[in-house]
């Protein structure tokens, strides 16, 4: 079995899947915070003390908080397991959500720190990506993403920065795990941050 979950946004999310990769269960909720305290009872309930062989945890990029809350579970309970551990992309997760075929591209844009959005471009049928992670200002990501659909947290922005697209305000769900292309879900199981975190060491004087 496989367990995939995700807490990088103010969705708490998880999924879990048998060897052929059907969906045995899900469970999405709508947390805004306390990630660290909902998680792993959500997981408790999922499993019903079943054990997966393999974890896909969203590695981000979001909130630093929850993609902390986030790889931490899932480094202890691989331990606990002896699971095989791999990272997933928060953003590829998000675009999954759009189930879009009208589209060659789908846009995922997610709020940041400091009024900026984390965005990247995806192939809709695939989900490999088709443009590098971002973290820009609205009026620079508005230049740098050229998807007529753009889902998230930071859609709508987005969208109104550049005058025309569709935005869907969309959270990831781990039920749509095993849609990433390989590359998106086979990343090392530690956070994408996008920019470096607002705490800095002091520079020696």
């Amino acid at each position: 079995m496989i367990l995939a979950f995700d807490t990088s946004s103010a969705a708490c999310t998880a999924a879990l899947f048998d060897g052929a990769g059907a969906c045995l269960g899900q469970v999405d909720e709508m947390i805004g915070r306390g990630h660290a305290e909902r998680l792993l009872p959500m997981i408790a309930e999922l499993l019903n003390g079943r054990a997966p062989r393999d974890i896909l945890v969203g590695v981000g990029p979001g909130s630093f908080t929850g993609i902390r809350v986030a790889i931490a579970a899932a480094h202890g309970l691989a331990i606990g397991w002896g699971a095989e551990l791999r990272g997933m992309s928060s953003l590829a997760l998000l675009a999954a959500g759009a189930n879009d075929d009208d589209d060659d591209d789908v846009a995922a844009a997610v709020t940041g720190g400091h009024g900026e959005l984390f965005v990247q471009q995806f192939d809709a049928a695939s989900l490999a990506p088709t443009s590098p992670l971002l973290n820009l200002p609205p009026a620079d990501a508005a230049h740098a993403i050229r998807s007529e659909l753009v889902v998230g947290s930071g859609a709508a922005q987005l969208v109104a920065a550049r005058g025309w697209g569709e935005a869907r305000e969309l959270w990831p769900s781990a039920a749509n795990a095993l849609r990433l292309s390989t590359s998106q879900r086979a990343l090392a199981p530690r956070p994408v941050y996008a920019r470096a975190p607002d705490a800095r060491v002091p520079e020696a004087a």
